[in-house]
């Protein structure tokens, strides 16, 4: 790989801030006005953040722990603080990536890849939730600027730095390690790309002194989360002694919104980078990107992928489709005006998350009515007397977490049958018989007590708008000798 552009990559940063900071500060501001609660699984975080470890039953640890770590800087756990580190992350990933195309290519690639990572269809969404991949994005990017470095004959130091970085990514999730796959297809095929041993060596080093203790937290409780992450790819499980079914159409579906996470003009330009890129540069780029999304779509076709699981592919994809279209201005332009007009609509669209959408459902029905939920079952609890709360439902119970943390009730999942199939039936299972009266919630006719008679529901929910809409929910005062049937039927 060439030599660091002569050019202070510095020069093309400058302004570019004022962009990545006038677009981070949007962020901000939306999420300090907008009035849509905590999703499942970002609720299920801050609780990860109020008992602190190496693991988590889905999920590698850091994110709790960012999320901890402000919440209790801020003195406070409102939604805005647990989701502060979101514009925070995607802000500073923008710099790093323009930095990294500084070097390669001098100020215009800097400014343009600051501007355009600032201001992607995953960045808008990203920056307003708190997700892994949002935690992850600048640890990534940061180990990718190191890696580059080490290409052009960089110190030592960034070889360790780039492994440290690494490892945090991995903490965030685990798909951090597809940058050492993707170098090692790197190295094989362009020999500009080839880092030397020695400094491989240190940044794998570098990786394990980081990554071990979430390792030997997840050998130490039966592989939790690497249990969870086969269960979600599916066919690593699948009892089918016939071979795999092949799903054409979720492959075409995971594909095409590829274009819309990455932006149509800059995922077209690194699919045309990939054919017409001839610079050891570009090569390298497009061997450290594009394999991940090829993987991605062998699960799609054999399973399932959620549109997110490939977004490692385009911090180096980025830098491929932005030093391709350098001497292509108008298209980078087209991608910033395109981009832009979609981020700024996303966050008008999150200050109106009730308006009604074609169809009669609320536009982000996911979040909204949890909170609202999580109040008619508090008050129920307490007018009834119950001296626990139980639900079948992570949904509700994630919430009840959050939105009842201040409550003195308790609250508990229902006793799992085998493996727990998520992180309340984990460390939150009732323990049957310890309360005379506990409140159950759950669909009507899922409460069943073999060989007793099922008592008649003591309320019925109003979910006529958000997260719970078109769902029916009642409530059930249980006695000690039904709670062991709590949950035995199928789940909503």
């Amino acid at each position: 790989m060439h030599a660091a552009h002569k050019t202070g990559p510095g020069e093309g940063l400058r302004p570019a801030l004022a962009v990545v900071l006038g677009v981070t500060l949007l962020r901000v501001v939306v999420l300090a006005v907008n009035d849509i609660d905590l999703y499942v699984d970002e609720a299920q975080y801050w609780l990860w953040g109020q008992r602190l470890d190496f693991g988590y039953y889905s999920k590698p640890p850091l994110i709790g722990w960012v999320i901890r770590a402000v919440t209790e800087l801020a003195g406070s756990d409102a939604v805005f603080w647990v989701r502060l580190p979101a514009p925070l992350c995607h802000g500073l990933t923008a710099v790093i990536l323009g930095r990294a195309a500084g070097e390669l290519a001098g100020p215009r690639a800097a400014f343009w890849a600051a501007v355009s990572y600032v201001t992607l269809p995953m960045t808008a969404v990203g920056g307003l939730l708190i997700t892994t991949d949002t935690i992850l994005a600048p640890f990534y990017a940061g180990a990718l600027l190191c890696y580059l470095r080490l290409l052009r004959g960089a110190s030592q130091r960034d070889a360790l730095l780039a492994g440290l970085l690494l490892g945090f990514g991995f903490l965030a999730k685990y798909a951090a390690i597809y940058l050492l796959g993707t170098a090692a297809l790197a190295a094989i095929f362009v020999p500009a790309a080839r880092p030397g041993w020695r400094a491989a060596a240190l940044m794998l080093v570098g990786f394990v002194l980081v990554a071990a203790p979430n390792v030997v937290w997840n050998l130490t409780h039966d592989l939790t989360t690497v249990a969870h992450t086969m269960d979600n790819i599916e066919w690593v499980r699948s009892d089918e002694s016939a071979g795999p079914i092949l799903h054409w159409d979720e492959l075409g579906s995971f594909f095409l919104s590829q274009f819309g996470v990455f932006g149509p003009v800059m995922m077209g330009a690194l699919l045309i980078a990939a054919v017409r890129g001839r610079t050891p540069v570009l090569r390298s780029l497009v061997w450290l990107s594009l394999p991940v999304v090829a993987l991605i779509c062998v699960q799609a076709l054999l399973a399932r992928a959620y549109e997110n699981w490939a977004v490692t592919a385009y911090y180096p994809g980025l830098l491929a489709a932005v030093l391709f279209l350098l001497d292509r201005r108008r298209w980078l332009v087209a991608s910033f005006a395109v981009n832009g007009a979609l981020c700024l609509t996303v966050a008008v669209l999150s200050l109106f998350p009730a308006a009604v959408r074609p169809g009669g459902e609320p536009l982000l029905r996911r979040y909204i009515g949890a909170d609202e939920m999580t109040q008619q079952i508090l008050s129920v609890a307490v007018e009834t007397g119950a001296g626990a709360i139980v639900a079948d439902h992570r949904g509700i119970l994630a919430d009840l977490f959050y939105t009842g943390r201040d409550s003195t009730i308790p609250v508990f999942a229902p006793v799992p049958q085998g493996r727990a199939a998520n992180y309340y039936e984990k460390h939150f299972p009732l323990p049957v018989g310890a309360y005379d009266r506990v409140l159950y919630i759950d669909r009507p006719g899922n409460l069943v007590c073999d060989g007793m008679p099922t008592p008649d529901p003591v309320a019925e929910f109003d979910t006529s708008a958000g997260a719970y809409i078109r769902t029916r929910l009642q409530a059930w005062i249980v006695a000690p000798e039904c709670q062991d049937e709590l949950g035995l039927n199928p789940r909503f």
